[in-house]
């Protein structure tokens, strides 16, 4: 730790570095901020350039989607006047059938879906337990009941059928459908009619309508014919109660859960044609308004993002099943949602830990990509959905440079405006804690808010203030509301390039009046990160006093830090073997301290580890300051 540099070098290669013959690539490290010297000379803003666009590179599908690729499926004047009367409420099979009697709930199809559940939690079913984000609970001490206190993970698995998926990945149907049978029929005796509480919630209904005819061979196959009898009852029966009540769901994701299994309905039961047109319709809407035009859900979310891509992929095996072909645009808005699902991917493939998400794995997210049949690159620069993405070599850098969601978009909503996260050949180094959406297992329900307030990401906070209120139930209040962002890639006279991001929010502007402004530096070779922070005075009255700031790093689970001599900086061991260097800025050691903290990170189990977290801190001047530090690996 002795030979830790204080003062790093501040060009890439002891090279002059130039941007249209005039920018630094330096970012000084003097602590005094000053414009001639610093990355934050460049005041205009402007839309990004092609220039960080190789020239044999291929436009990612999404991008070259249109509009009218999400139109509803064409229809003839017969087949409009259908779903018109049927969303009157005239039933489907006097639309079809007039003159005879409506036909028995019966399965026309099996589906087969090309997504594969988690075995393990399969073969626990089997063994008479719910394993949940790491938590077993017995079945026969689940209540079932509508009004049950249940965690979120619960009520989503039980409530929604997920646990089917597993169970039918842990061994052949044969051997599973005594298990499938005893929860279903614990369920039914539970919920004998539709009512309140989470198990009657739009999404839910949807998606457990949807797993029932995905996976019905599995609790359709028993020898109880009473109970394939009222199954198939049930789900028409909830068939009919989407049809409904979708339009009241409590967001556009469970809207869209909804609207997949009204259509999936339509084809697999009898008389299903008006509902299959009824729900063609109000799913094109559905996912106008959820998908924004770069492919991103609003709620800004990876696991949302999966979701959707999910119901999607089980919709179109319904199709299949059916034999008929799904609408292109269900297709063209899978081409659209990948990409920006891969932006968030790390080297190893898994997932960043963004807007209450944990870190998905790799295979997760490989699986469910392989099951989409879109073939596609990461999407570097989803400004609509706000995640900017550099890929050097084996180093990733994923920044949340966009405004936090909305709170009718948001499920488990966090303050991360302008935090980071970097990995290097697969070995995460700066991290956020991540986790939100997973409290109630092993995560405590308690610290669910902890989880998504702004120290919980490796970005500043002031004051120990969110830069966006976080609220009960998933939702956010005010606070950051404008992101201005300029992304461009500099060139060095030796040829070399680096990729450079910088970010402003308003977030501590009307409580503090201060702008927080973040530049990120990361050179071609992916071994060196330089960053700075600025605070930047708005209005036009000075104001006196210091407010204290804290810049957290949080380190990926394996690292071990040690501070060097005198605090200036600190040495992060990863467990690869490789060893890399943090440096402060002299100009922010003048205001702050360097320290190591502990800190917490969700595995994509869910599963909380134990991890450290470098924090700058002090106090900084009302009237402003600015803070550099460099990250760089050595050897």
């Amino acid at each position: 730790m002795e030979g830790l540099s204080a003062q790093p070098r501040l060009a890439l290669d002891g090279e002059d570095t130039r941007q249209n013959n005039a920018e630094s690539l330096a970012i000084p490290l003097d602590g005094k901020g000053q414009e001639p010297h610093s990355l934050a000379k460049d005041k205009g803003r402007r839309k990004d350039k092609e220039t960080d666009r190789d020239a044999g590179e291929l436009i990612e599908p999404g991008r070259a989607l249109v509009l009218s690729d999400f139109n509803p499926p064409e229809t003839s004047a017969a087949e409009r006047m259908i779903r018109f009367a049927y969303r009157l409420g005239v039933p489907g099979s006097t639309l079809t059938a007039p003159f005879r009697k409506p036909a028995k709930p019966r399965l026309l199809a099996t589906v087969e879906s090309p997504i594969t559940g988690d075995r393990i939690a399969g073969v626990a079913l089997r063994a008479g337990h719910f394993l949940i984000h790491g938590v077993k609970t017995p079945i026969k001490q689940v209540d079932f009941s509508p009004v049950a206190r249940l965690s979120v993970p619960f009520e989503r698995n039980v409530h929604g059928f997920e646990w089917l998926r597993d169970l039918a990945a842990s061994a052949p149907r044969e051997q599973c459908t005594a298990t499938a049978e005893r929860v279903l029929a614990a369920w039914l005796n539970a919920n004998p009619a539709p009512g309140k509480g989470a198990a009657w919630h739009t999404g839910t209904v949807g998606r457990r309508l949807l797993n029932w005819l995905v996976y019905a061979p599995l609790i359709l196959s028993g020898s109880d014919k009473g109970l394939r009898g009222r199954v198939l009852t049930t789900a028409e029966d909830t068939a009919r109660w989407l049809d409904r009540n979708v339009s009241r769901a409590e967001d556009k994701l469970a809207e869209t859960a909804g609207w997949c299994a009204i259509t999936a309905a339509g084809l697999l039961l009898p008389d299903g044609k008006p509902r299959r047109l009824y729900g063609e319709a109000g799913l094109m809407r559905a996912l106008g308004d959820l998908v924004g035009d770069d492919g991103g859900i609003l709620s800004r979310s990876p696991i949302g993002q999966m979701e959707a891509i999910a119901l999607l992929v089980d919709l179109t095996a319904c199709y299949h099943a059916a034999r008929r072909d799904p609408p292109s645009a269900i297709d063209a808005m899978m081409q659209l949602m990948v990409p920006p699902l891969l932006s968030l991917t790390h080297g190893d493939g898994s997932l960043g830990s963004w807007q209450g998400a944990g870190a998905v794995s790799a295979e997760k997210v490989a699986a469910l990509i392989a099951a989409s049949g879109v073939r596609t690159r990461p999407l570097r620069d989803a400004r609509q959905w706000g995640y900017q993405r550099v890929s050097a070599g084996k180093t990733v850098l994923q920044v949340d440079a966009g405004p936090p969601p909305l709170a009718r978009h948001a499920r488990n909503g966090c303050a991360s405006t302008l935090a980071f996260e970097f990995s290097d050949a697969g070995q995460r180094i700066i991290v956020n804690c991540g986790g939100a959406a997973l409290a109630g297992g092993q995560v405590p329900a308690r610290i669910e808010s902890g989880l998504r307030a702004t120290a919980a990401h490796s970005t500043l906070v002031l004051d120990d203030v969110n830069s966006t209120a976080v609220l009960i139930n998933g939702k956010l209040g005010s606070g950051v509301s404008e992101v201005e962002v300029d992304r461009r890639t500099l060139e060095t006279e030796s040829g070399r390039t680096a990729t450079r991001i910088e970010a402003s929010h308003n977030g501590y502007a009307q409580r503090y009046g201060l702008v927080h402004r973040r530049i990120l530096l990361m050179r071609d070779d992916g071994g060196e990160l330089r960053g700075e922070d600025l605070l930047l005075p708005v209005g036009r009255k000075g104001k006196r006093g210091k407010i204290p700031f804290a810049i957290r790093f949080h380190m990926g689970p394996g690292i071990e830090l040690g501070l060097s001599a005198g605090a200036k900086g600190a040495g992060l061991a990863l467990a690869d073997g490789s060893y890399w260097q943090f440096v402060a800025g002299a100009g922010a050691l003048e205001d702050g301290d360097l320290s190591i903290e502990e800190s917490i990170w969700i595995n994509g189990g869910g599963k909380p580890l134990p991890i450290q977290q470098l924090v700058l801190e002090g106090m900084v001047s009302r009237s402003g300051g600015s803070f550099s530090w460099l990250l760089k690996k050595m050897g």
